[in-house]
């Protein structure tokens, strides 16, 4: 069943608009001759105002042929509406149901209670199960797959719901409020453009500023290191404003430019309301938090993952954040028991997961901080405030053991739970990838099963969120439970702020919304479900709800590539009444197979009128290929190709590059697992010179051609397991020098490796067995952004010579 609201209804474009100017110039002379004058105010204007955006010019002075006899008018800047609120949207990255203490979790979230204190909790509210899904709908107001976002954008597939293009005739919030007279800005992570179109030429339009949104401050990609992230303001590349030394911290970072973005607002534009979406990179791997903070919470996961649900449920309970008739899902039978570990895995584990509280509890500290600006900002009465807990479920990405890195994409297993220990005093610091065992995801979304991507079960799905809105929120510390999805946010706000959704913007005709505003929860607690049905989907697992009722199938596990199948056809659907079973926890199928075959027509209905076909699993999708066979390359930026993608660098070889250019993503640059060569044209003063000729990545992996110690340096850091190192035999001469290095391949893999070749001034001068790189940060040219690929050198290592130019050739196989 489609859910749409009625005024979303898109209709047909009015003719008539868009008059060139010499028509205009000719109609004026023809009322001039005939003694008229032209006002404002025609029935037509104002009916084309009334369905699109934006509205057409409206003079409502007088023209006459000369100035003196005529009355100026001057356009006038949209306003909102009457009384519309200040928006704020808080939206958390990787944080499980059960994870802040507002809902019975052990990491300490006074700012969020206070909040839930102010106005609403609601536990029934869902998500898609994976980020840039869950991003799309919240801001776009449709279901995903519509959105063109059935997985997250690096993901992204050749199929219209897989495509991760964000189509003109789906306007966001954003965009909506800001032409209806809002200001508007973002925050933080950005995971929602194509990844071939982000490079420093663009295109810009569907970047945040190309979606609605004045200003941007924060990263565009899944996860960063953060403390230090590749940033960007607008669509500018900059550098953090500190060092890790200095104190620097992206969370810290991001509340101070939210908070500087409002005193300037209240400054320059106190007259508008604002519309702000905040989304930290907390709580997403890496988990990096000052050290201060992970002391805290020392010794709070002893206990283990099993005992904690049980703690969990009971604190749940007494905040009645779930029906006292709740009970605990089942453990999985692929994850362990806690106390069949051995004391050192135990030890292990409760660190990883102290960590993880850690970084939540600092988010809730410096989101306080923000809405203390708030607070003490104009109009705080009038601020609507919804802070969504998470994009998904605690994800279980991390393995049994919590050691995951990308390496694993590619099929190289997880690193061990011994080797991790090793480095115990390091973990949550800045050298490691820091995540945490599957099983404690698990835990942080309780009473649920499973945990991120896996949408077939609420653990993926059912996030807390709490509402503020001192003004029309009475029923302050309340809690409301009726079935309400990601979707419904959008509209939610039009209403909220007087707003009828356009059918029209720009010229474009728009879909109509997927999502129904729940306004009506704010002051009454027994407002009906308006949402009657709900599909989900991600990677191939999928659920449908009804009335009520979900039928759940899952597909895949995301920490198990072993188990990845292309098989939808002989998998076990399971059956839930969810209005008696909030846990989702007594699989019923067995008695009710007519309501299950049921709710497996209506998920295919569903399907076909949302774009979820193909189901495009992580097998299936997407498919890369390398020299024009099929390869494993991971999520990103080495894929060579994937079937059609657009690619801005197709049929290009050579790539010359110049000191001092600005920062490349690692989607906008060559891709160098094949052959090729690079070739640095430098000049050495007579005292000698070091530093990068060029870079790309960093501590997780990527590349440095440099001078150090006199010597030509070339480093390959695979994933940040090994890396393989080349050093010149022979120093370098003072004067002009050509620097080179050589890359061919010794296996048809593309991940087998190579050998390396260093030349200086044509004459070859060392040589050597060379592992690829997987580049997770960006590229430099003369310095290096980001982290290091190497502990040889610190960052930035500018070039101290002078370089001309370094080219990359991409060589013959």
């Amino acid at each position: 069943m489609k859910t749409s609201a009625p005024h979303s209804t898109p209709t047909a474009r009015r003719p008539g608009r868009g008059v060139r100017t010499s028509s205009w110039s000719s109609a004026l002379l023809t009322l001039f001759a005939l003694g008229a004058f032209v006002s404002a105010g025609a029935p037509a204007r104002a009916a084309a105002a009334e369905t699109a955006l934006p509205a057409p010019p409206d003079f409502k002075g007088r023209i006459n042929r000369i100035a003196v006899d005529s009355i100026p008018d001057w356009p006038r800047p949209v306003t909102a509406p009457a009384n519309a609120p200040n928006i704020i949207l808080i939206i958390l990255d990787d944080v499980g149901f059960a994870a802040a203490s507002t809902f019975g979790g052990v990491a300490e979230t006074p700012e969020l209670d206070r909040l839930a204190g102010e106005g609403l909790r609601y536990n029934r509210f869902h998500v898609v199960g994976i980020c840039s899904p869950t991003r799309a709908s919240i801001l776009g107001g449709r279901n995903h797959h519509r959105l063109g976002f059935g997985t997250i954008a690096p993901w992204a597939a050749g199929f219209p719901g897989y495509n991760s293009v964000w189509q003109k005739k789906h306007a966001t919030v954003a965009e909506v409020l800001r032409r209806n007279g809002y200001s508007t800005a973002a925050f933080g992570k950005w995971h929602n453009t194509p990844s071939w179109e982000m490079t420093p030429s663009g295109p810009f339009d569907r970047w945040p500023t190309g979606l609605g949104f004045e200003y941007y401050y924060g990263f565009i990609q899944g996860d960063v290191n953060q403390y230090e992230p590749p940033l960007y303001r607008n669509t500018i590349p900059v550098e953090p404003s500190r060092t890790p030394e200095e104190g620097y911290h992206f969370t810290t970072d991001i509340v101070d430019e939210t908070i500087r973005w409002l005193r300037v607002h209240e400054l320059t534009a106190h007259k508008k309301p604002y519309f702000i979406y905040f989304a930290p990179g907390a709580t997403h791997a890496p988990l990096h938090v000052p050290p201060e903070w992970i002391e805290r919470y020392r010794g709070k996961f002893d206990q283990g993952w099993d005992r904690m649900r049980e703690e969990t449920l009971a604190r749940q309970k007494r905040l009645g954040v779930v029906p006292a008739d709740a009970v605990l899902s089942p453990r999985p039978a692929a994850f362990p028991a806690w106390d069949t570990l051995s004391a050192e895995q135990k030890r292990l584990y409760a660190r990883q997961e102290e960590i993880n509280a850690a970084f939540l509890a600092h988010t809730d500290h410096e989101i306080g901080r923000l809405l203390a600006a708030v607070r003490a900002g104009r109009n705080y009465e009038n601020t609507l405030i919804m802070f969504v807990t998470g994009d998904n479920g605690a994800t279980g990405e991390g393995g049994m053991d919590g050691t995951y890195d990308n390496a694993v994409s590619i099929g190289v297993p997880y690193r061990t739970w011994q080797e991790y220990s090793r480095h115990f005093d390091e973990l949550g610091g800045r050298l490691i990838y820091n995540h945490h065992p599957t099983p404690w995801a698990w835990a942080n979304d309780t009473p649920f099963q499973w945990c991120k991507q896996i949408a077939s079960h609420l653990g993926a799905t059912r996030q807390p969120m709490v509402v503020s809105w001192p003004a029309r929120i009475k029923d302050r510390g309340g809690v409301r439970s009726q079935f309400t999805h990601v979707i419904d946010v959008a509209p939610t706000f039009y209403e909220a702020a007087g707003i009828t959704p356009p059918a029209e913007v720009d010229g474009v005709a728009q879909e109509a919304l997927d999502g129904l505003s729940f306004l009506e929860t704010f002051h009454d607690a027994k407002a009906p479900s308006k949402r009657r049905v709900q599909y989900f989907e991600v990677a191939g697992n999928r659920a449908i709800y009804e009335d009520g009722w979900m039928a759940s199938a899952l597909h895949s596990l995301p920490w198990d590539a072993s188990k990845r199948t292309d098989d939808y056809d002989n998998e076990k659907w399971e059956l839930y009444n969810l209005d008696e079973d909030f846990s989702q926890a007594r699989d019923v199928a067995a008695l009710y197979p007519e309501k299950l075959e049921h709710l497996k027509r209506v998920f295919h209905r569903e399907a076909l009128a949302n774009q979820v076909y193909p189901l495009v699993s992580a097998k299936t999708g997407p498919q890369y290929t390398f020299e024009g066979r099929p390869a494993n390359l991971g999520w990103g930026p080495n894929a060579a190709s994937v079937r059609g993608r657009p690619d801005p660098f197709e049929g290009k070889t050579e790539f010359v590059y110049y000191p001092d250019l600005p920062r490349f993503s690692v989607w906008s640059v060559p891709r160098l697992l094949g052959p090729h060569r690079i070739t640095a044209k430098l000049e050495i003063p007579a005292n000698g010179a070091e530093g990068i000729l060029i870079s790309q990545g960093g501590r997780y992996g990527g590349f440095a051609f440099y001078i150090k110690d006199n010597r030509l340096v070339y480093e390959s850091n695979f994933f940040g397991r090994s890396i393989s190192t080349l050093t010149s035999e022979t120093t370098l001469p003072r004067g002009a020098v050509e620097a080179t290095y050589v890359y061919a391949r010794t296996t048809s893999e593309p991940w087998g490796g190579g050998r390396g070749k260093l030349y200086i001034n044509g004459q070859l001068c060392g040589e050597g067995d060379i592992k690829p790189f997987w580049p997770l940060e960006t590229l430099g040219v003369g310095r290096q952004f980001g982290t290091p690929v190497s502990s040889a050198y610190r960052v930035p290592f500018r070039f101290t010579g002078k370089l001309e130019t370094v080219t990359i050739n991409l060589l013959p196989p």
